[in-house]
């Protein structure tokens, strides 16, 4: 590459960088002046006119434009050059593509402390040698992470420390950003896992949106990649790239701590990016980008914006202070290199993942013409919203756009043999899940998802960003013996609240068969066990499931549980430990969001009059989605359970084993309860619910 050079003042007696930054402008070079590099020219501009710095030199193949920097400032086409040239230096920041970061880097630390911009390299490989680097040469190595700088996170300590929300029970990163195909015509690297046989890595979580994961991790404390216990990928794109443009990571600290990042830049519009603090008793809520933070409690809601430390600055600081004897001893660097020893194990495992799968067309909307055009994933914004909430990914959301989920054990599909008229693709009717994969907070357990009308409605929903613990279609109590096998917080008599508590079991598929009952349906027998938190087992379960039709618009899903206490058991919930009028528990179906809907039985309608009521049947009738569908729900032959419903907060539907009494079972003795449910297409009307209520 050609050099531009101007003449640069030569200091041959100055000392090392030690003993000269604390009693003169500190020099430095800057190494990519276009790109984010501008950002640091015009820092480096404030600083020098404050008189702490001199821009001495930089370096970039294609030059700054006339004008764009001090008077005396040296201009070079590479990094090599302005070395050679320049014969003191303080610092050298590097603002390049991410491929080049590792040679700059190595290439500077023998001459300079270093600043280097986020990520710092492109392989984990390439951190280890950076870091020796680093050490062999005594110097000190700021990364780019501004948002690490936010005097937010000390307050964000302060208040978990002071257990404002409560106990911190996971943290979350949202972000949702919108590039068009111009982002990605930008450069050769642009959107690429490697370029010319070297890693490049420039997807959504380690280059526009790494912010949100780096911050993510500072505030739960994980600085090395020793304070990860593991890190998981489920990465995808809509633009004709290599690189991820969507993607969940779910990183776990060594505490047990779960960091769910959702990020996408494929989103409707752009929204500023934020972490949120899952707390028991509040949220946290941070939108580092512009240092604003609201806190969330039963006792209100506050809002503060605060400054923000430049890193540069605070660079400067810590080599003014620097001892040579004690390197240790200066101010502290926000984001060293070796903090961020987290990033690049999350760097790392989208490195070495497979390749982004590609969303398929139909689920893209282009939005513009040309290279302003962006796409836009169809329901990208819920999806992020479910996966935070539940600390799921995209496949395990079973979103339709994301692959299958890796379990192949995790889902055994039924379906009924159509009418002649109903062709077989259509009609996969439900998934049984095992919901293993779950996390602890959601009480993992089996359960019916999708379920789907003939006409191809689907009328359950799962891991709901408004109650993600509610799953599909199951049994689920909420209290056996203390143990809560719902999900979520819980109510107890004797705080008269719901508290979260480290209470969630767990229900365990021990074996599932299948089997042909008639040429028209398929069932399939579950054994289960209702594990306690330290993997004792208080129940075991035989579940029943049958699939099979009854018209061309209609089919039965036959559900029949058998619970059988291993030791004295009391099966409750809310509404048995003292909260009127939320005695769920039992069977329980969470539907969609739907509009129209109604829900009725024999003689009541509508939710007020409905819920808490004893009928031999209910129905829900909506517009979902995918067209107009009807559910008639069919009480237990077993006992007279009352109904429990929610139309407004949230659409389900439940059959209360234990509505404001527990269920007390001797070791050995077992409760059964057995459902049925009409699935039809369109709007059934009283009449014809009755009707297939009443054939069962």
């Amino acid at each position: 590459m050609g050099t531009l050079s101007a003449p640069v003042p030569e200091e041959p007696d100055m000392p090392a960088t030690e003993g000269r930054i604390a009693s003169a402008p500190a020099r430095v070079a800057l190494v990519g002046v276009h790109g984010f590099g501008t950002h640091h020219l015009h820092n480096l501009e404030r600083l020098q006119h404050d008189g702490a710095v001199t821009l001495v030199a930089v370096a970039d193949p294609n030059p700054p434009a006339a004008g764009a920097l001090p008077p005396g400032t040296g201009v070079f086409g590479t990094l090599d050059e302005l070395l050679a040239a320049t014969p003191v230096l303080d610092l050298i920041i590097v603002a390049t593509p991410i491929q080049t970061h590792a040679p700059l880097a190595l290439t500077a630390l023998p001459h300079a402390d270093l600043y280097l911009e986020k990520p710092p390299v492109a392989s984990l490989a390439d951190f280890t040698r950076l870091q020796d680097a680093a050490a062999a040469a005594g110097r000190s190595v700021q990364i780019g992470f501004q948002s690490l700088g936010s005097q937010a996170l000390q307050a964000i300590e302060e208040l978990l420390a002071a257990g404002e929300i409560g106990t911190l029970l996971g943290i979350s990163a949202t972000g949702r950003w919108v590039r068009d195909r111009a982002y990605y015509k930008r450069s050769r690297w642009a959107g690429k896992r490697s370029l010319d046989g070297v890693d490049v890595v420039d997807g959504v979580a380690t280059n526009p949106l790494a912010h949100a994961i780096a911050t993510a991790l500072r505030i739960a404390g994980a600085r090395t990649g020793d304070d990860l216990a593991s890190v998981e990928t489920d990465l995808y794109r809509a633009n004709d790239i290599e690189s991820d443009d969507t993607s969940v990571i779910r990183i776990r600290t060594t505490s047990g701590l779960p960091i769910t990042c959702a990020l996408t830049l494929c989103a409707t519009e752009s929204v500023e990016p934020y972490v949120t603090l899952q707390g028991s008793e509040g949220t946290a809520v941070f939108h580092y980008t512009e240092d604003r933070l609201t806190v969330s409690t039963a006792a209100g809601e506050r809002h503060q914006v605060f400054g923000r430390l430049d890193l540069t600055e605070n660079l400067l600081e810590h080599l003014r202070n620097r001892r040579p004897q004690d390197l240790p001893s200066g101010a502290p660097l926000i984001s060293s290199l070796a903090d961020s020893g987290a990033f690049m194990r999350v760097l790392e495992a989208i490195r070495t993942a497979a390749a982004p799968e590609l969303v398929p067309a139909r689920y893209i909307d282009w939005v513009g013409e040309g290279d302003s055009a962006h796409p836009v994933i169809a329901g990208i914004e819920d999806a992020l919203e479910r996966a935070t909430a539940a600390h799921a990914t995209f496949s395990e959301l079973g979103l339709p756009w994301a692959r299958p989920s890796a379990d192949g054990a995790d889902t055994l599909s039924l379906s009924a043999a159509p009418l002649s008229t109903v062709p077989l693709s259509t009609v996969l009717l439900v998934t049984v899940r095992s919901g293993s994969a779950l996390a602890a907070r959601l009480s993992p357990r089996p359960y019916l998802h999708p379920v789907r009308s003939f006409g191809g409605v689907t009328v359950t929903d799962h891991l709901p960003a408004d109650h993600p613990w509610h799953l599909g279609a199951g049994i689920a109590l909420q209290d056996v013996n203390g143990t809560n096998f719902w999900g979520g917080k819980t109510y107890t008599r004797a705080a008269g609240r719901y508290e979260e508590r480290p209470d969630h079991g767990r229900i365990v598929q021990l074996s599932a068969r299948p089997e042909t009952a008639s040429p028209d349906g398929i069932s399939l027998h579950q054994d289960l066990s209702w594990q306690a938190p330290d993997g004792s087992e208080l129940l075991r379960e035989r579940r029943t499931t049958r699939a099979g039709r009854v018209d061309h618009r209609t089919w039965r899903l036959d559900l029949a549980t058998e619970l059988t206490a291993v030791v004295d058991a009391s099966l409750g919930g809310p509404g048995s430990n003292g909260a009127a009028g939320s005695g769920y528990g039992g069977f329980f179906w969470r539907l969609p969001a739907c509009s129209a809907a109604d829900v009725f039985t024999a003689d009541r309608e509508g939710e007020a009059a409905v819920h808490g009521s004893v009928s031999p049947w209910l129905a829900w009738t909506a517009e979902f989605p995918e067209g107009a569908a009807s559910l008639v729900f069919a009480a237990p032959a077993e006992a007279p359970d009352p109904w429990f419903v929610r139309l407004h907060g949230y659409p389900g539907v439940g059959s209360a084993l234990a509505w404001d009494r527990p269920v007390i079972l001797a070791a050995g003795e077992s409760v059964r309860r057995s459902f049925t449910v009409w699935i039809a297409d369109g709007t059934l009307a009283p009449s014809e619910a009755g009707a297939l209520a009443a054939g069962r």
